[in-house]
């Protein structure tokens, strides 16, 4: 492990950030695959409804994802620092309070969702009479896998700061081939409809996770998770809490938007418009996942080299992340902007009113996504380096300064097109945010090499 973890504060920057995150790209560009596979089979072979369906529980399972986020990636940066700063010893016990608290606190969280249901779905996420049958279907058989959505995601961070991208990879290809394969048979060919879906999505994520519990079985790795770290330390437990906050605190505002993003579009564009945005996001989300990866591969070089002091790598591994987000998310706004409606096609190409909605929707979305790169790769910065109050600060603004407030406010104005052109204004106003932040940042670090 020691000769794996070395090397991050030792060989070329550019040559890392690719090995690193060449993988985890690839991963979660499989993972964006994954993420709505669902929705184009449900789109194109049970009922544009039933996209809408998906779309009116997205909140719910964000906030599971945050849940994840809020361990996993916790405590993953502090295992970066940790073994920058050589306390090698420290290591499992991080691994095994992460275990134990991805089981709790998503546990938590699914106990609440079965008892509230319908309650949750009617009254909070506003799914209309039409939309719940579909939504409902598909949320209960989802919330059964809960538990392995959230372990699966959040374990794999360490076997990538174990010094192993390729074998992180291969568990999100794992779990994204499966869903692509039992899709098709669940909905086709056993008549399933949505619920093929959700089953077809639960089980991929149960084979997930059984593979990163056999890795930490296996001869690749030294690293175990033993019973005897897994008994909870309020210090470690508050430690990885607060480190992993600002992810999920973006990711819990980002479940906030969607559910009240649901209830404008129901409000001024009724199901349709609901559809229309799901099926943007899905567009959305292939270059948004890969955009992660990047974040992944980026992570554990900087939270390793500055537990190190080795400012000046640090400095330049954030600047060559930013300018390699740039670049990715460039060209796909100049593909959405040439082909929206290939785009749209792959989930509906037949209802006309959904697909002249959905085409208006994207090119109004993503009208600023070239700086989509930056503001997320800086807010990911501060996480890596164990300060979670910028972190936050950074994650939230996005969703809860601008977002939230713009969706209050445009709508009453100008209906269902202050509901698209409320995303670009809030990305426009965390950019700048997270110019005016990071600017102070990088002269601190060039004073400290």
């Amino acid at each position: 492990m020691q000769n794996n973890t070395d090397r991050i504060g030792t060989s070329g920057i550019g040559k890392l950030l690719v090995e690193f995150s060449v993988p985890a790209i690839i991963g979660m560009l499989v993972n964006a695959i994954y993420n709505i596979v669902d929705r184009i089979y449900v789109g194109q072979g049970v009922d544009p409804l039933g996209i809408a369906g998906i779309t009116i529980v997205m909140p719910v399972i964000i906030i599971l994802m945050a849940a994840s986020m809020l361990i996993g990636v916790g405590a993953n940066s502090l295992f970066s620092l940790k073994l920058g700063e050589g306390h090698s010893d420290q290591v499992e016990k991080i691994m095994g309070h992460a275990f134990i608290l991805l089981f709790i606190i998503p546990g938590i969280l699914i106990i609440l969702c079965f008892i509230f249901l319908d309650f949750i779905l009617i009254n909070i996420l506003g799914a209309s009479e039409a939309v719940y049958p579909y939504s409902k279907t598909y949320l209960q058989i989802i919330l059964y896998g809960g538990f392995f959505s959230a372990m699966g995601p959040g374990i794999n961070h360490f076997i990538r700061s174990d010094g192993h991208p390729r074998t992180s990879m291969f568990t999100q290809i794992l779990g994204a081939v499966l869903n692509i394969i039992l899709d098709p048979i669940f909905i086709f060919v056993f008549k399933w409809g949505i619920a093929g879906a959700a089953w077809a999505t639960i089980i991929s994520q149960f084979a997930s996770f059984l593979w990163v519990v056999f890795y930490f079985n296996s001869h690749w790795t030294h690293l175990r998770f033993r019973l005897k770290n897994m008994k909870l330390e309020l210090r470690l437990t508050l430690q990885i809490m607060a480190i992993g906050f600002a992810p999920f605190a973006m990711q819990a505002a980002i479940g906030l938007v969607n559910m009240l993003l649901n209830n404008s579009l129901n409000t001024y564009g009724g199901d349709v418009a609901v559809s229309a945005m799901g099926i943007v996001y899905s567009i959305i989300i292939v270059i948004f996942m890969p955009l992660q990866g990047l974040n992944q591969g980026a992570q554990p070089i900087i939270g390793y080299n500055y537990g190190a002091k080795k400012y000046g790598r640090v400095r330049k591994t954030y600047l060559m992340a930013v300018a390699g987000g740039t670049i990715f998310v460039f060209f796909g706004f100049i593909l959405f902007r040439i082909f929206p409606r290939a785009f749209i096609a792959v989930f509906n190409n037949k209802d006309t009113e959904l697909i002249k909605m959905s085409v208006y929707a994207l090119k109004v979305c993503t009208i600023v996504m070239p700086l989509w790169g930056f503001q997320i790769i800086t807010s990911n910065y501060f996480q890596s380096i164990g300060k979670p109050v910028q972190g936050t600060l950074l994650s939230l603004s996005r969703q809860v300064f601008f977002y939230i407030p713009l969706l209050f406010i445009l709508p009453k104005f100008f209906g269902i097109k202050g509901v698209f052109f409320s995303m670009p204004l809030a990305d426009t106003g965390a950019v700048i945010l997270a110019a005016a932040i990071m600017f102070f940042e990088l002269r601190r670090l060039k004073s400290l090499v």
